[in-house]
């Protein structure tokens, strides 16, 4: 699950990057703003990319979607953005704990 996510996050945080250098120029926020809202989320996304394994990390991810949808309100696009994201995030997280799983099984299958 932690390749799958980390992957997810670091191309979100690389989406947010993209989308605030947008904002600067489409919308009426000022710059400071925007770099501050988008700058604390790449952090997360980055800082989320380390502990994804712990417990509640993976609700801050669905946290972290939920602000990618919300900020739709801001940059009209980042709906769809937002909506593609968060089904990669679902994706990463089902799939990849699918994986762990048959990961765990084949382990415990091997003789010692």
């Amino acid at each position: 699950m932690r390749t799958l996510c980390s992957s997810t996050l670091i191309g979100e945080a690389l989406l947010i990057m993209f989308a605030g250098l947008v904002a600067m120029k489409l919308t009426d926020v000022g710059a400071g703003t925007i770099w501050l809202v988008s700058g604390l989320a790449m952090l997360l996304c980055v800082l989320l990319c380390g502990v994804i394994t712990r417990p509640g990390a993976v609700w801050v991810g669905w946290a972290l979607q939920i602000g990618i949808l919300a900020s739709g309100l801001v940059l009209p696009t980042m709906y769809a953005f937002g909506v593609i994201f968060t089904g990669l995030w679902w994706c990463s997280v089902h799939y990849g704990r699918k994986i762990d799983t048959i990961k765990a099984e084949r382990a415990a299958a091997q003789p010692a």
